[in-house]
């Protein structure tokens, strides 16, 4: 049993606002949360930590996230996985769902793989936390295919997605998807409560986008990248997502894949829906340069990666630096923490993450007034 950690003296984020007070802290655990100096007895000895008036936040979540510090998750080597989770970790992203690019069968099985090795051998580590599995692809359109390899595009079936979560034995997994491909609303209404679906990478309109979020699809993929625009009377997937229930959309907060102004405008319309992403590639965490996406050349310049052709590949921020880039685009400082830590957890319906309360995982991050990161927890460990 290990011995209860008592943290007093902070401005700890309740999902609305920062508070004054702390928190307890017992096998990985949060075990109790205070306000004030009304601090509860752990019941027995315990160690006491000042957090000297820092402000805390709970360990952000990445739903869609594809490489950092030159690894790749489509390349389903567990090496560079388990660097990509320590990286991620020591940025104050506990949690994440590594993404594939649209790859053949065999390299997702291979990707899938990796994943449970990695998960295995991180126990006892305190790196970020695998939540799964994520395919951008194989189900996208064509015309909106973006940096994905068009080669290995393919109509919607389910024996791929069944196979890939036998490979995973059961964990959570997120599939992109393009609602107007012939039997792409079928194939979600057929894998019911198993799998998760965004629509994203499409050419949709909006009818075809409601039949399939009314088939079971829940949630849209970087908002505004790779999908029709918002139009007054073609109002698509956007228009589509603002009026489904329950619908969260993510969105890249980078300030290069979405003008900020943009940016403010969805927080807006999908206020408490809102996921913030990285997308980030390889390129994350490295020198500017040159590095393969999906088997395609990118070039990595001025924190932007783009294709040879010059289109906007993925992102080579992180989400902590995103998160503060759209808090200094204006968005209310609470409204962007909760967009990348609670409300992604509920996506993926993962009840143990997210946020500071009793009985969920004690990741957090300590920062100053200014959002720079201090220190780093992931089950209550300093990193």
């Amino acid at each position: 049993m290990m011995k209860t950690t008592v943290f007093t003296d902070g401005m700890i984020f309740n999902g609305n606002e920062f508070m004054k007070g702390g928190f307890a802290v017992k096998d990985g655990l949060f075990s109790a949360v205070f306000s004030g100096e009304a601090m509860p007895s752990p019941g027995e000895t315990a160690d006491y930590i000042s957090l000297k008036g820092a402000r805390v936040i709970p360990g952000l979540v990445d739903l869609h996230i594809h490489g950092a510090v030159g690894a790749d998750f489509s390349d389903g080597d567990a090496k560079g996985l388990a660097e990509m989770a320590r990286y991620l970790g020591e940025n104050g992203i506990t949690s994440f769902l590594p993404t594939a690019m649209t790859i053949s069968k065999e390299d997702y099985l291979k990707a899938a793989e990796s994943c449970l090795e990695v998960s295995g051998n991180a126990k006892e580590k305190p790196v970020s936390g695998i939540l799964g599995m994520r395919m951008e692809g194989p189900f996208l359109s064509h015309g909106k295919k973006g940096a994905q390899n068009e080669d290995f595009l393919r109509l919607p079936e389910i024996s791929l997605l069944k196979e890939v979560r036998e490979k995973m034995e059961g964990r959570t997994l997120l599939v992109d998807i393009a609602p107007e491909l012939p039997g792409a609303k079928e194939l979600i209404k057929a894998a019911g409560e198993d799998i998760i679906f965004s629509l994203g990478h499409t050419e949709t309109n909006y009818e075809d986008a409601a039949q399939a979020f009314d088939a079971g699809a829940k949630h849209i993929t970087h908002m505004f990248n790779a999908m029709p625009g918002l139009n007054h009377r073609e109002p698509g997937l956007i228009g589509a997502a603002f009026d489904g229930k329950n619908v969260t959309a993510e969105i890249i907060g980078d300030g290069i894949h979405v003008h900020e102004s943009a940016l403010r405008t969805a927080f807006r319309l999908f206020e408490g829906r809102i996921c913030l992403i990285s997308d980030g590639l390889r390129c994350m965490g490295m020198p500017e340069g040159e590095y393969i996406l999906s088997g395609q050349r990118i070039i990595a310049k001025d924190g932007v990666a783009r294709l040879e052709n010059g289109t906007l590949a993925g992102a080579a921020s992180n989400l902590y630096e995103n998160l503060r880039k759209v808090i200094s685009f204006g968005i209310d400082p609470a409204q962007a923490i909760v967009a990348a830590t609670e409300t992604p957890a509920k996506v993926i319906g993962n009840k143990t993450i997210g946020s500071i309360e009793a009985g969920k995982r004690a990741d957090f991050i300590l920062c100053d007034d200014e959002w720079n990161r201090m220190d780093v927890y992931i089950g209550g460990k300093l990193l």
